[in-house]
């Protein structure tokens, strides 16, 4: 069946931020729906609201709305752009839940749009815990004994109902809540506390109030399903995929392996059958879904877990692990192809011969994936694994056997092993943690063997299936072998076959005890080198021209470089807090820009959510660990002109020096370099020598040297180590004990390096710039103001684009700095400086003015978590361009002339993931926290500002009760603000000391208590619902943190929206007075305003005169209203409050007009430089030729009143006329007078 004609414009929803759960492998998935709809001839529309994703590129879609992804925006959006069909299967639970919503609320009928991919009923029953059970039942396919709640009352119910099915007590139970995604707000509920501390928060986290309740499977083996399905009922297995963790663990925290290692044929072919039932049932007409089962091992019982009506985390690992691109083949049978009539793109040639999409992939290797944590950034956090996902991001590896493939997968996880190195040799720690699943329990369970544990007391702890924990066993069991032999005794083929183990290098190094060159150069010697092997989603069945690549231990080898101009691009490695899909997204655009340039490119990188490991991003893939092992033997193999490790983040930066000592080319700027602005001691000579200001600092290797040097420069101190990234171990310490016990703690993190200390700039702004250089000229890509004071993370930190207080003065400053560095840096390629600005009094006597005082906190000259941001709000590639000068193509050659200041504002918010974890303190501080972004686009800062918070999840109420609590050096601020908030029409409660200052100020306040004041206190108020916005701030002392910790958990807790800076609750009153003053809540249409000069000149007149006369003069006449006591019938206090809502509503809407003004001259005048309001015209376009016709707008009130006005024809006509021969007096129609032009617009 041919593609559907009846659709022409398609709808793709996107998946948001990235959260646990729900992370990059939806940009993956997302881009290449994008790329396949539009190879089809198909027009694109893309709504997403992360900026640092490739999907949003402008190439990648033919419209792209970077919006806050909720039905209201999307139904704007679709009035706009009137779609014909909505693709809701590729965004994750985001776009389903969003794709549902906008069927629920009549948007889909009201315009006629059609949802391919997935029904709105195929949906509600796949998501919907109780119609999936009745269908599963249906067809015959038993389900865990379960329950649906509404209630905590009807969980109780559930509850009573399973203990008697099952002969029990009824725990452990496991609860699910509907309609979230990575298992958010379930658990296991081992007794009855556990059970109503996690129904109440899954019943609160469920769009819908819904719970399955069900009997735990604990212990059994779980498997998954990747199918696909097409209109015509051809249905695939594209991958089995087997957790190695049993059930209890959520899939996205389990250890996976494909294909399944532990099923019989028969086994196997049971679960194929009930995945293509259950595609069936559900009414999955079209596309990949992902169906889960479990099974008892002690009797074979199989039930029916969930499936996912869409592409899914597991999608995009069985893509990457066969070589099936899913998403790609979804989206096309979404628009009517048949799988038959589908190539797969690895098999097929020039010729277009090949195995269609119907063949189903064969591997003849082994893929482990192996999730990556991030507890040591929430150490109040809970690190024992359940059915709600915490992981952060995972590696995969490819090997010819487990053994290989798990050992690869470990050593490319970046947490500090090289394999399964040892944890611990106390029984009862190993005892504990083999019993508990946590993150670390691998390892542990390789200790559980190395101390004499059986297999069998190992299996009762774990219930890991016997088969992989022999694989395990075998594998220390060949480590303590060779830790009785010396590295000279081993011969070729024992090293050959402990390399098809998996061992690395510096694994081997470890056991014989010498250096990993040491083995380096036995293996080379004896000629033990890897080969490499293509995935080709046919086990070598038929030819591949594709060259993805995977290394191991064999004879033959399929790599066959080509003899190109190559350039090698190292990756990120798996995502982790500080560093995720930002730094993918240079990668790709690295990969992209070189390719256009005729480089042949080569990607290597082990993350398979990322759009970098796709097979086509770059001519060649390796998906192999980074290490400097496998990095070697690549460069090796390939022989090429350079490699990049600026864009990959930390992973690559940390193997530069010793890529360069073994020869291999790294292009851009020197390690050299990069080390100089790494090391604290060579970047502040440096700094002196260009003149340029840093916070006092000293750099300390010991306890004692610290404490001394802290007395000399003075406390508080920002403390941290060197060489991190995301703030790893970052703190603000406020005297000797702290710093005491800080030392303790970070000399182990900073392997070796020393401790920083650096003052701490009290209430100081920071801003970071990033730029590229290409040895001579320096661009400055943009310049980016942090919402949060310094001592927030900047990756935590909102910011705007441009700056939205700095003055212009000091912007010029920041560039001018700077490009000093650049300079000096000998930068070639992208460098980031974050500066901090400390406001100063200046001057003698009695007159005195404040100063911008700029200081440099740090350079990295590498590709920063900003890029992707600041690419998006100015239009400029920074990656791509980048990448050109590091190959040496100057800025001038590639035409890169000023800076791009664009006329909107941008502002970037930080999304946590704190909701996963409940007793951690959502305060923000100097470690980084935050898993990803959103960007909102307005223009004004408030617009933009408010738009960012929606997208990220945290609406700004229109009304209702703000609590405010601060410390001392904030009340200045909170009273200003209060003053505001009242206007606006909001409730004030405030803590004593806070609501003090707020009632000495004239302004209405009631006194709440602190939770130690006794009660009803602030959490009862944010329990009860009787608050709607929070704003809290504290002295960033521990005991001060502490005591107010539960009303940030509170709030957390009960999604109320909360600022814990004062600048955050500066700029989130911003945005209140944008939603209080606009009847449109946001305007996404982000089209430029063309000005006269003399009409922007009257706008700014007026936005003066405003500001500065109007204001004040209805501040000061509702003051005195309220002076006179009751206001319930003052009329003269109405008419003040009127006029004021009318004045901020015209002033926001000036500050719009002029922010996103483009200055033009107008066209059409007449004698007095003046012309005709409404007329339409025909004109010449000079450059191609071609008659446009153009509108002349006015701008003025009666514009804004009456709206756009037009004449006829004749008139028209004679406009043309008397424009052409420079004849410029034009009479208006009848009855309408000539108005100002301040505007001309095509139409």
């Amino acid at each position: 069946m041919p593609k559907r004609t009846d659709i022409n414009k398609i709808l793709i929803i996107g998946a948001g931020p990235i959260i646990i759960g729900q992370a990059c492998e939806f940009d993956y998935s997302g881009a290449q729906a994008c790329k396949a709809l539009r190879d089809e001839g198909y027009t694109v529309i893309l709504v997403n609201s992360n900026p640092a994703t490739i999907m949003t590129d402008p190439e990648m879609a033919d419209v792209t709305y970077i919006e806050p992804i909720t039905w209201e925006v999307l139904e704007r959006i679709i009035a706009k752009e009137r779609p014909d069909a909505i693709l809701p299967t590729m965004g994750g639970q985001t776009a389903l839940n969003c794709a549902l919503d906008l069927h629920h609320h009549g948007v889909l009928a009201k315009y006629n749009v059609e949802l391919i991919g997935a029904s709105p009923a195929a949906i509600d029953k796949a998501e919907d815990r109780q119609k999936f059970k009745e269908a599963m039942t249906k067809i015959g396919l038993a389900s865990a004994k379960s329950g649906i709640a509404h209630s905590f009352e009807d969980a109780l119910r559930v509850q009573a109902e399973i203990s008697i099915q099952t002969g029990g007590t009824g725990y452990p139970m496991i609860i699910r809540p509907s309609f979230t995604m990575g298992g958010s707000g379930g658990g296991i509920a081992y007794n009855r506390e556990e059970f109503e501390e996690i129904c109440k928060r899954g019943l609160d986290l469920s769009p819908t109030r819904e719970l399955l309740i069900e009997e735990s499977l604990l212990g059994w083996k779980e498997f998954e399903m990747e199918v696909v399905r097409d209109r015509h009922d051809n249905c695939i297995i594209v991958c089995s995929i087997e957790n190695l963790d049993p059930m209890g663990i959520h899939t996205g925290d389990s250890i996976t392996v494909a294909p399944a290692q532990t099923l019989t044929d028969k086994e196997y072919q049971l679960l194929r059958n009930a995945s293509l039932a259950v595609l069936r049932e559900i009414g999955v007409d079209t596309g990949g879904s992902n169906v889960q089962f479990a099974i008892n091992p002690a009797d074979g019982r199989m039930v029916v877990i969930e499936m996912n009506p869409r592409v899914s985390r597991s999608s995009a690992l069985a893509s990457k692990a066969t070589g099936f691109p899913i998403a790609k083949i979804a989206a096309k049978l979404a628009v009517g192809y048949t799988l038959d009539e589908l190539k797969n793109e690895i098999t097929s040639n020039e010729t277009g011969s090949g195995t269609p999409a119907s063949f189903e992939p064969t591997l003849d290797y082994v893929v482990t994936k192996i999730p990556r944590f991030a507890f040591e950034k929430f150490p109040a956090a809970d690190p024992h694994l359940t059915t709600q996902m915490k992981s952060v991001g995972e590696v995969m590896a490819i090997g010819r056997t487990f053994q290989e493939s798990f050992q690869k997968a470990l050593r490319g996880l970046e947490v500090g092993v090289d394999g399964l190195d040892e944890k611990s040799t106390d029984r009862d720690e190993i005892g504990e943690e083999i019993g508990e699943p946590g993150p670390d329990r691998i390892w542990y369970v390789a200790d559980a063997f190395r101390i004499g544990l059986s297999l069998a007391e190992i299996y009762q702890e774990t219930h890991i299936d016997p088969w992989f924990l022999a694989q395990i066993e075998q594998i220390v069991l060949k480590e303590q072998a060779l830790r009785t032999r010396s590295l000279a005794s081993l011969s070729a083929d024992e090293l050959r076959e402990l390399k098809r183990s998996g061992f690395s290098d510096r694994r081997l190094a470890k056991l014989l005890e010498v250096e990993p060159a040491a083995v380096r150069a036995l293996r080379l010697a004896l000629n033990v080198r890897p080969v490499y092997k293509r995935v080709d989603s046919c086990a070598a069945e038929f030819a591949t021209k594709t060259a993805y690549l995977y290394s191991t231990y064999e004879e033959e080898c399929e790599a066959q470089p080509t003899q190109r101009k190559k350039i090698v691009v190292l990756g990120g490695g798996p995502n982790r807090i500080g560093q995720g899909i930002e730094f993918d997204y240079c990668c790709v655009h690295a990969a992209l820009a070189l390719g256009e340039d005729g480089y042949e490119t080569i990607m290597v990188n082990c993350n398979p959510e990322t759009v970098s490991t796709d097979y086509d991003t770059s001519d060649r893939l390796y998906f192999e660990p980074l290490t400097l092992e496998d990095v070697l033997e690549i460069v090796d193999k390939e022989q090429p002109l350079g490699v990049i490790v600026q864009y990959g983040g930390q992973t690559p930066l940390k193997l530069a020096l010793d890529l360069e000592a073994n020869g291999v080319p790294i292009i851009g700027t020197t390690p050299d370099m990069i080390d100089m602005a790494e090391d604290r001691e060579r970047f502040q000579q440096l700094l002196s020598k260009l003149g340029l200001r840093q916070p006092p600092n000293r750099t300390a290797r010991t306890e004692e040297k610290a404490l001394a040097l802290a007395e000399e420069i003075g406390y508080p101190l920002v403390v941290r180590p060197s060489y991190v990234l995301g703030g790893r171990a970052m703190e603000i310490v406020h005297e000797a004990r702290e710093l005491e016990r800080y030392m303790r703690e970070a000399v182990k993190v900073s392997n070796d390096s020393p401790v920083l200390l650096d003052r701490f700039l009290n209430d100081a702004i920071e801003c970071d710039v990033d730029c590229i250089a290409d040895g001579q000229r320096v661009f400055i890509g943009g310049v980016m103001e942090h919402i949060e004071q310094a001592g927030v993370h900047s990756g935590d930190s909102a910011c705007s684009l441009p700056p939205y207080s700095l003055s212009a003065a000091t912007i010029t400053e920041l560039k001018r700095q700077t490009a000093a560095m650049a300079q000096a840096l000998k930068v070639v390629g992208l460098m980031n400086v974050q500066f901090a600005i400390q406001r100063q009094a200046t001057g003698a006597g009695p007159i005195q003015q404040l100063e911008d005082i700029v200081y440099v906190l740090e350079v990295n000259p590498r590709a920063s978590r900003t890029v992707p941001y600041i690419s998006k709000a100015t239009g400029m590639q920074l990656a791509k361009i980048a990448a050109r000068c590091m190959v040496g193509q100057s800025l001038d050659a590639q035409h890169i002339g000023e800076e791009v200041e664009p006329s909107w504002f941008s502002v970037k918010e930080a999304v946590f993931p704190f909701a996963k974890f409940p007793s951690v303190d959502p305060v923000l501080g100097p470690e980084m926290r935050s898993t990803g972004e959103v960007m909102g686009i307005g223009r004004t800062f408030g617009e933009a500002l408010f738009k960012s918070q929606l997208a990220a999840g945290s609406r700004l109420p229109d009304s209702g009760t703000v609590l405010m609590t601060v410390k001392d050096s904030d009340k200045p601020t909170a009273v200003e603000l209060a003053r505001l908030l009242h206007e606006l029409g909001y409730f004030l409660v405030a803590t004593k000391g806070t609501a003090a200052a707020i009632s000495a100020a004239g302004v209405p306040v009631k006194v709440v208590n602190k939770v130690k004041d006794g009660r009803p206190h602030i959490v009862d108020m944010l329990k009860n619902g009787e608050i709607a916005l929070v704003f809290t701030t504290v002295d960033e002392t521990r005991a001060a943190v502490a005591d107010s910790r539960s009303i940030r958990i509170s709030a957390l807790a009960n999604k109320v929206t909360y600022y814990t800076t004062i600048s955050g609750a500066r700029a989130a009153v911003e945005g209140l007075r944008y939603l209080k003053n606009l009847e449109a809540p946001y305007n996404f249409l982000m089209t430029s305003i063309p000005l006269t000069k003399r009409g922007a000149g009257l706008l700014k007149d007026e936005l003066h005169r405003l500001k500065t006369v109007e204001r004040p003069s209805v501040i000061h006449s509702i003051s005195e209203a309220r002076a006179q006591g009751d206001l319930s019938e003052n009329a003269e206090y109405d008419a003040a409050k009127e006029k004021q809502a009318f004045i901020e509503g015209r002033i926001l809407e000036l500050e719009a007009k002029l922010s996103a003004a483009q200055i033009i001259e107008p066209a059409l005048v007449d004698a007095d430089g003046r012309a005709v309001f409404g007329a339409t015209v025909d004109l010449e376009d000079l450059a191609s030729g071609e008659r446009v016709t153009y509108q002349i707008v006015g701008d003025d009130e009666a514009n804004l009143e009456h709206g756009l006005l037009s004449i006829s024809s004749p008139v028209a006509r004679a406009l043309i006329g008397k424009y052409e021969s420079d004849v410029a007096t034009v009479q208006a129609p009848s009855g309408v007078r000539e108005y100002e032009i301040i505007a001309i617009r095509y139409i």
